[in-house]
């Protein structure tokens, strides 16, 4: 594994780091053996530093992480969690969310210490109830090393805040399409250029540029002989910056750890061809041609108050267009509650605001929706559901019957 040195107190970080927001799910809360097994596997392989925070899997996270890491494995791993900052109303609440994490995350004490999704409006909140003073006296007290923030919004409100304070780290979302989205390649050169360490989320942009991509995606990473798959590009290019402190990438199959894994144990910054980097560029005009929405499938949005379900609503939007095949069979059975019963579909959006207050990404996600539900719904699509239901689940429902019967019959 390569590790790379903080600046500000001289910790030698895994370049790869563990993000523990997409761990394994299993009946729909963490898998919990299968994510101990990978992430045992990740630190007995060098990695070093985990990242979580107080809503990650719906909370489970942290308490996740306190179980597993204990003993030998707490002493190998720098655990970092952020303040939910959206939760703050006083003082004294800062002080509650951090006990409350302490406990969670089982630990006297938290390595990296963020403040969660920090935007310009929220510090100056945040700064007048006297978080930096909370902060501080936290440190001082023992409770956590190092201070910083995760940033989503844009660039000169993120100079303001590295600005601000003598930050130890920050960590921003950065990928070979986020070059100029957000605070790009000039805020993460700004950051390090004051002394801050810089850590990346979103080095896949949410699993977009990895797994099943564009042909034309492939056509192009085809043109070099050697043999990377697209996660491998993409993880690449981020660690090729020299800037770039720590990559967490969100892993949850052991095939991805393996990978990502070498990936960082080769990668040294600058060591990107000239060729090589040209294929970026190809590949980057590939995904603006295709892509509509830019979602990172984050799920900050959720839960809808109308139970749309937001991230797979634009997932398979995005696929129709990528891959030039249409989801609309997918979109009726999954959302329109066909095979699930549950309906979770665009169209059921009422533009209360709520996920656009909480996107990262600053999308216009009830607009979004809109399109979502015109191209994949189309009028009269309530009346469709319950055709389709009526056909489809009976016949569904007699497969399985006709397939647990012979199962039966083969093993009497």
């Amino acid at each position: 594994m390569q590790y790379r040195k903080i600046e500000k107190n001289g910790d030698d970080i895994s370049a790869l780091g563990y993000g523990a927001m997409r761990l394994p799910t299993k009946n729909g809360m963490i898998d919990k053996e299968l994510a101990k097994k990978q992430i045992y596997y990740a630190i007995d392989h060098g990695v070093n530093i985990i990242d979580t925070a107080f809503p990650y899997h719906g909370g489970a996270s942290e308490s996740f992480l306190g179980e597993i890491l204990q003993g030998e494995y707490r002493e190998k791993v720098k655990l970092m969690t952020k303040m939910p900052s959206w939760s703050v109303k006083k003082y004294e609440d800062m002080e509650k969310y951090l006990e409350i994490q302490l406990e969670k995350l089982h630990t006297n004490c938290i390595d990296y210490y963020l403040i969660h999704n920090m935007t310009m409006v929220s510090f100056d909140k945040l700064k007048e109830l006297g978080v930096l003073e909370f902060l501080e006296d936290a440190r001082e007290k023992g409770k956590i090393k190092n201070i910083g923030f995760s940033f989503h919004s844009n660039l000169d409100s993120f100079k303001e805040v590295v600005d601000s304070y003598p930050w130890d780290v920050c960590l921003i979302q950065y990928n070979y399409m986020d070059e100029t989205n957000q605070v790009g390649t000039e805020g993460l050169k700004y950051a390090h250029s004051k002394g801050i360490s810089v850590f990346i989320m979103e080095p896949l942009k949410g699993g977009i540029l990895a797994g099943k991509v564009p042909d034309k995606a492939i056509q192009i990473w085809d043109e070099s002989d050697t043999g990377r798959s697209p996660a491998d590009w993409a993880l690449r290019w981020v660690l090729n910056h020299p800037e770039v402190s720590c990559v967490f990438s969100g892993m949850n199959h052991e095939d991805q750890i393996k990978e990502n894994l070498k990936v960082a144990d080769e990668v040294l910054p600058n060591s990107l061809t000239e060729d090589e980097l040209k294929l970026y560029e190809g590949v980057k005009e590939v995904y603006k041609d295709l892509m509509k929405i830019d979602c990172t499938g984050c799920g900050y949005c959720m839960p809808c108050p109308r139970g749309v379900d937001i991230p797979l609503c634009f997932n398979l939007y995005n696929q129709q267009y990528m891959f030039n095949k249409s989801q609309s069979f997918d979109y009726m059975g999954i959302l329109g509650g066909v095979f699930s019963g549950q309906e979770a579909y665009a169209g059921l959006c009422t533009n209360c605001g709520k996920c656009v207050r909480a996107c990262p990404q600053n999308l216009e996600i009830p607009e979004l929706l809109d399109d979502v539900s015109h191209d994949l719904e189309g009028k009269g699509f309530k009346y469709k559901l319950i055709i389709v239901g009526s056909v489809v689940m009976p016949v569904f429902n007699a497969f399985i019957s006709l397939s647990n019967w012979i199962s039966r019959r083969s093993r009497a």
